[in-house]
């Protein structure tokens, strides 16, 4: 994947790619046309406002712009978006890590909504936008006029994605969300933690990440069926309902028993031996056996018959004998060390995998050939990100703008509008923008 390099107006955009690792090859041919052009994004032509502050929302709004989509994030003027302040750790530029995390390739704007010139400089922006993304509690925005009825009739062809802790609708529907709260509620907080210790989160706000998805996704489908009604319509995800669709198996096997599934730590809950072991030394490795057959072969390099044991021979026996089987595994791990286990197995064809810190992991010789660290020293600026993982051939993402700074773009993105230079001095001097 290449990254193309934002350039003046008056250059020409195919002058240098930017790789992600921040290098300047001004001789690649990679992912470039015949005709010398660097394939616009999959987006490229959509007009999105983003009203979105935190994790979830502007999760959403970063893998637009990264497909292609032009995304100015309007932020509350002198403080911007919570997450800058979220610091340590931040860049040398003071650029917050969280902030950075979720706010590249957007123009930052700041108004003033709650006053009605800053009301009408975004009417004027979603008027000539396919997307609005808020994520303000329900009704929040219908004070000021910008809520989806109101802004529906002047353009019919809006997609408005709202994101919420509990949906629009509902007796909780007013409720603010938080992801925390929301894995507490959710169940999900229930499942995950040791047997017979407290629950635990997620280490990531996982379910923020993963309305953001939701949200995308739905997004996406609007824009779909816009081609064919010529009509725009609300999305509306809501972290609660997000959380409940994680559940996936484990709240289908409550479904269809009626009973609480248990927290198992780092245990399945339908298959053994599928969990963490501890090798020599206390160094852990994961062993993953889906099947009957995979399980034969971690017996054979073990030396041991245990898959010809009328209490191990098929997965339900070896869930219904767990703790027997998972014992006798965990005294024979800790007598090699980590290296040992991985390597045998590995060539045996049973899966496994080491358990990595961070570091570690972002230090992987595949993340690196996915290209999933993103420099962007070619922009003069210190900010490293973690990479998209949307790989698409003919028009891949691109990573145009670092995370901007507060109120980067105010001026030129009111210039477009028509504002002139008295007009946006005035406007700062009333503390519009």
């Amino acid at each position: 994947m290449t990254v193309a390099m934002s350039t003046p107006s008056s250059s020409k955009s195919t002058d240098h790619i930017v790789k992600p690792d921040g290098n300047i090859n001004e001789d690649t041919n990679d992912s470039i046309s015949e005709s010398g052009d660097v394939p616009k994004g999959a987006l490229h032509g959509i007009k999105v406002l983003d009203l979105s502050r935190v994790l979830a929302g502007p999760s959403c709004t970063q893998i637009l712009a990264d497909l292609g989509a032009d995304v100015i994030k309007v932020e509350r003027p002198k403080i911007g978006d919570e997450t800058r302040h979220w610091a340590p750790p931040t860049f040398s530029d003071n650029t917050s890590a969280y902030y950075a995390t979720i706010n590249r390739n957007k123009k930052s704007l700041t108004v003033d909504i709650t006053a009605p010139a800053g009301q009408t400089i975004i009417k004027q922006l979603i008027a000539g936008s396919d997307i609005v993304v808020e994520n303000f509690k329900v009704g929040g925005l219908k004070k000021y006029g910008l809520d989806y009825d109101s802004l529906k009739q002047a353009n019919p062809r809006l997609i408005y994605a709202s994101l919420t802790g509990f949906g629009q609708t509902g007796p909780d529907a007013a409720r603010p969300g938080y992801d925390y709260i929301i894995q507490g509620l959710s169940g999900l907080m229930s499942i995950t933690g040791p047997s017979d210790g407290e629950p635990h989160k997620v280490g990531v706000a996982v379910v923020d990440l993963f309305a953001g998805l939701q949200l995308t996704i739905g997004i996406q489908a609007a824009l779909l069926a816009r081609q064919n009604t010529g009509l725009g319509q609300q999305v509306d995800v809501a972290l609660l309902d997000s959380a409940l669709a994680m559940l996936a198996n484990v709240g289908m096997n409550h479904l269809a028993s009626d009973k609480i599934p248990p927290r198992l730590g780092n245990q399945h809950p339908s298959i053994v031996p599928y969990q963490v072991f501890a090798a020599e030394n206390e160094t852990h490795f994961i062993l993953a056996c889906g099947n009957d057959s995979q399980f034969t072969k971690l017996c054979e390099v073990l030396a041991v018959d245990w898959h010809t044991d009328s209490r191990f021979m098929t997965n339900p026996d070896r869930v219904a004998h767990r703790d027997i089987l998972c014992d006798a595994l965990a005294e024979r791990f800790a007598k090699q060390p980590r290296a040992h286990w991985l390597a045998v197995l590995d060539q045996a064809g049973v899966p496994c995998g080491a358990i990595h810190n961070v570091a570690e992991a972002l230090a992987m010789p595949q993340a690196k050939a996915r290209e999933m660290i993103v420099d962007f020293a070619a922009f003069d600026s210190p900010i490293k990100a973690l990479g998209s993982p949307i790989k698409l051939s003919a028009s891949p993402v691109s990573y145009r703008i670092p995370p901007p700074r507060l109120s980067e773009h105010t001026d030129s993105t009111l210039a477009d509008l028509g504002y002139d230079s008295e007009m946006i001095a005035k406007l700062k001097a009333d503390g519009i923008v």
